[in-house]
């Protein structure tokens, strides 16, 4: 009976914003502009909530207790990167909407491709780009199991659930494009933000009687687990700094997140929501609440089990429809940044993959083509995840190091000496190799600093190695003709 009332909890909340962002967008034409960056019109409420959505995932419901969970103080680097990651936006944004709207860029593979006049260059950001989506959206994945399993009581089985809405998701935004995903974020961060209150706030004054006496407990039974390892231990200082770098990046280095800025009605929109988009780290606070709370409630619970910390906490002693809000709130959670992602994989393969093989195919059928990725993408991301499982955060920290060996790219493209194409391709693919290679070979943190950031200087070495060389290779060239030419 329990598992009924909260599953059907979950599906009214599922189908019902679902039916919203159909009301809100259903009668829009979906241009190939329109479905993935919605014609370049939000304004700063419509972009805040997009990027809000894509900020707020199931990562954040669950991953960020987990490690808070599991590891303490290291999880601060969630609080850290996000304000961070915003002063870059604030600086890089409008320079990179400029151009965007100058030359109608609609992915981030347009822009490395026309910025340095490199099809091929941009097929590679392309291919990087969608591995590195379906990885984000595994996270997506594992937080909809962990949920549905605990909304059903462990009479459901949490892939197949987890595939029903998902896929309803992908339907969703084949007809929504990315607009229904800004409009469908309003109930989304509301429901969020409930549900978070609840497990930050009431949780600690249920159990501990205030959120202060949370710490105090805290400190009794783990009194170091607030404090960081000092220089390059594991998850030490060295490691925290590492981490915010390059998760910071992000901001503007993923593809989903691009679309978001090529979104953007003028760069003011996107000015203010660097501004505004600080005040959504009080939900990772009352997350990472909620984890402590969970660490001294419900101890014990090792490796993947500590993300799902705070909802055992929920299904154990409070009742089945709180269960199915705080659920349903994840779900959406999850569901929601998950459209973006699908959508901005969609465009790069249709665009950008299929498109420098066939260009005017590509371009004459873009809105079927995208629409039939964003499908073949959703079944990719959903059979990685089903074999192949690991934590959230470090689900998430692998993507991201991927993502942020863009980086190079678009900063050095700001610059009025851009390097060749030649050299930022050289970086990228030097950076990925090693980050393969670390995997492959389990390599354990140079220094305590994150592969990430080894990975990105390796990639701004590589790039200037390959300016200076080319330079100097054209001195030389310079050089033996001057006596002919004399």
């Amino acid at each position: 009976m329990s598992s009924l009332v909260a599953f059907s909890i979950v599906a009214a909340m599922l189908v019902g914003t679902m039916a919203f962002g159909f009301l809100a967008v259903g009668k829009i034409k979906m241009s190939p502009q329109e479905l993935v960056i919605g014609n370049r019109s939000f304004g700063t409420i419509l972009l805040s909530l997009l990027f809000a959505g894509e900020t707020i995932t199931s990562f954040t419901f669950l991953g960020a207790a987990g490690w808070a969970y599991s590891r303490g103080a290291p999880a601060f680097y969630i609080l850290a990167y996000l304000p961070l990651g915003l002063i870059v936006l604030f600086l890089c944004g409008p320079l990179l909407w400029r151009r965007a709207r100058e030359f109608n860029f609609l992915t981030n593979a347009d822009y490395f491709a026309s910025i340095y006049e490199s099809r091929l260059l941009g097929l590679l950001v392309a291919v990087c780009g969608v591995f590195f989506l379906v990885l984000y959206l595994t996270v997506q994945l594992t937080g909809i199991q962990i949920l549905l399993e605990i909304a059903g009581y462990g009479s459901v089985k949490g892939i197949s659930a987890g595939a029903i809405a998902f896929f309803l998701i992908v339907i969703f935004v084949l007809f929504n494009g990315l607009r229904g995903v800004a409009w469908v974020s309003v109930i989304k961060d509301v429901l969020v933000l409930g549900a978070v209150l609840f497990a930050g706030v009431i949780i600690p004054i249920h159990f501990f009687g205030s959120p202060l006496h949370l710490f105090e407990r805290l400190r009794e039974a783990h009194p170091d687990w607030l404090t960081l390892r000092s220089g390059t231990m594991p998850n030490g200082t060295v490691w925290f700094v590492s981490t915010v770098l390059v998760n910071a990046v992000g901001i503007i280095t993923w593809p989903h997140a691009a679309a978001a800025i090529y979104s953007a009605k003028n760069e003011a929109s996107i000015r203010r929501n660097a501004m505004l988009l600080p005040f959504y780290q009080v939900i990772l606070v009352l997350v990472l609440f909620a984890g402590f709370s969970a660490l001294l409630v419900t101890p014990g619970l090792k490796g993947d089990d500590a993300d799902q910390s705070f909802m055992r906490v929920v299904q154990t002693h409070y009742s089945a429809w709180v269960v199915g809000v705080v659920a349903g709130a994840g779900c959406l959670a999850g569901l929601v940044p998950g459209s973006s992602m699908i959508l901005a994989a969609g465009s790069l393969i249709a665009k950008n993959i299929v498109g420098t093989f066939s260009q005017s195919f590509a371009q004459k059928h873009q809105t079927a083509l995208t629409r039939i990725s964003v499908l073949l993408v959703a079944m990719f991301a959903f059979v990685s995840w089903a074999t192949a499982r690991s934590t959230l955060v470090s689900m998430l920290l692998v993507a991201a190091n991927g993502a942020a060996q863009f980086l190079p790219g678009i900063l050095l493209s700001l610059s009025d000496r851009r390097p060749s194409a030649l050299s930022i391709g050289s970086g990228l693919v030097v950076s990925l190799l090693f980050l393969c290679w670390t995997a492959a070979v389990k390599l354990p943190l140079i220094s305590g600093i994150s592969v990430g950031f080894v990975a990105l200087v390796l990639n701004f070495a590589m790039v200037g190695l390959i300016t200076l060389t080319s330079h100097f290779g054209q001195r030389l060239r310079q050089s033996g003709r001057e006596p002919a030419d004399r």
